[in-house]
Formats: C-alpha cells, structure tokens, sequence
C-alpha cells in the first residue's frame, strides 16, 4: 500500500477505536487451530498485527514472535498491548526468507488489491520454512474495492483456492466460514484459511 492510500490514511486517523474495539475479543479458538500446528517455540510473524492482541496470545503460548503494521499508528498500540517491538512495514517490504514457522495475518492482508496481495503471498512463502503455516482470513464474498474507507478483497471457498493456486506455491490445508465475533456483528461472515509450505 502506497503512503497515500485511504487504507492507512483510515487507520492513522481511526487507530484507536479500531484497537479498542478488537484488542480483547475472544479469538482463541481460531488462535488455537493455528498453534497447534506448530512446533514448541515456533517463531512467529504477526503480519499486520492492529492492536497487538494476536501477538500478546501467541507471546503467552510461547512463541518467539515478530510483529509488524503498516500503520505507525496501530504499531504504537500494538508495542503497548503485546510488550514487544512492532517493525513499521507495508506487505510489500515483507522480504524475509525461511524465518517463521508459522505466519498469522488476521484481516490484514484482505486490504490489498489482487494483484499486490498475490505477491504478499509469495513473499509470505519465501518468509515460512518449509513446511509452515499461513493463517488468513477474509470477508467472505465477491467484491473487491473500497468500502467505509478501505480497501477490502473478499473471497469464497472456491474463489480462494483459484487464487492461491495461481498465485503461490502454498498448500490450502484447511478452510472454514465463520461469523464475526466482535459484539453486534455476528451476522459478518469471514473466510478463515490454513495454508502450508510445501
């Protein structure tokens, strides 16, 4: 996402709220699916970490985490919330190689266009081991833009794996539909995704 996109301009201006209204929802059960995948320890990259709840979950499982936004604004939060510095830095200056057992990008990658969110998931390959986990997630649905000022790509089950096939060398390991679980918004529904290195 470029400097000026209305995404991160949403999230300069709303970085608060959006932490308050998301850092301590119950997501244990999806954080869960995702841990136990992984080895003891695992080293583990929040990509996209908003309020930095995710991040404090994994911190207290035991894993070695990395968190990164691309917002200085929910960074700032995030270091607050999970008591670990947060790296500053869009999808596309992801470039670590084979330095995570598992990657866990919660609603974050959705903001990005087609295009630039296959690359996020090529480098997110080159960033796992072989063999580590990607967990994802998204709206669920067909439409692709901005809307309430950002920019959101949803998926279904079918339109997905297409995607992923065509986009990168991971594995769809596991796909699940569920609603959203912030307090009157039960009626959302989110595509959640587990994706393996082969």
């Amino acid at each position: 996402m470029a400097a000026k996109d209305p995404t991160l301009s949403y999230y300069a201006k709303n970085a608060e709220a959006f932490a308050a209204s998301t850092v301590d929802v119950d997501f244990s059960e999806t954080q869960r699916r995702f841990a136990e995948l992984l080895p003891p320890g695992a080293r583990v990259l929040d990509l996209g970490c908003g309020s930095g709840r995710d991040s404090r979950a994994f911190l207290d499982m035991g894993f070695d985490v990395t968190a990164t936004d691309g917002s200085p604004e929910l960074a700032a939060i995030a270091e607050r919330t999970a008591g670990i510095p947060v790296r500053v830095e869009l999808f596309q200056e992801l470039s670590d190689v084979g330095a995570y057992d598992g990657v866990w990008a919660c609603s974050s990658i959705l903001h990005l266009p087609k295009d630039q969110l296959a690359d996020a998931l090529r480098r997110v390959e080159r960033a796992l081991v072989p063999g580590g986990v990607l967990y994802t997630s998204f709206k669920h649905g067909d439409s692709e833009g901005e809307r309430n000022g950002r920019h959101f790509t949803d998926f279904t089950e079918p339109t997905f794996r297409e995607f992923v096939s065509a986009s990168c060398g991971l594995a769809v390991e596991d796909l699940w539909v569920s609603g959203d679980v912030r307090p009157g918004r039960g009626d959302e529904r989110w595509l959640n995704a587990l994706l393996r290195k082969a």
